[in-house]
């Protein structure tokens, strides 16, 4: 995550905008996982694996106990192949959803197809 060290009187427009996204550039789809592991206090040796649904990378550690996908504007039918997939834990990048309201229907799908799920988004 980027680092952030502001006082309120430091901050302007263009400093605001330079913190649209909370993830530091050149951080990749592993980096974002294994810190999301490493958050829930998951041990970094069980298997995972990475595949294609939808046109985006999916990643999923030990069978569901986490899946994630961190691409950007995800559509509607990769969140649903997830969420049918009833994993313990769903993790999003805030950049995956085009707007607000497509980051509260994620919730809503995962209430709908896997109410027992803990989702976030990064």
């Amino acid at each position: 995550m980027e680092d952030v060290y502001y006082s309120a009187d430091e901050y302007d427009q263009a400093l605001v905008a330079q913190m649209e996204s909370n993830i530091k550039p050149d951080r990749t789809d592993l980096d974002l996982l294994f810190g999301c592991l490493l958050e829930w206090g998951l041990p970094l040796s069980m298997p995972y694996h990475s595949e294609k649904i939808g046109g985006c990378t999916v990643h999923t550690y030990n069978d569901g106990d986490l899946i994630a996908c961190f691409d950007e504007n995800i559509p509607v039918s990769v969140v649903e192949e997830i969420a049918q997939r009833r994993p313990l834990r769903a993790v999003f990048r805030d950049a995956c959803f085009a707007d607000s309201p497509a980051k509260i229907n994620v919730g809503e799908y995962f209430k709908s197809l896997s109410p027992d799920t803990r989702v976030k988004v990064i």
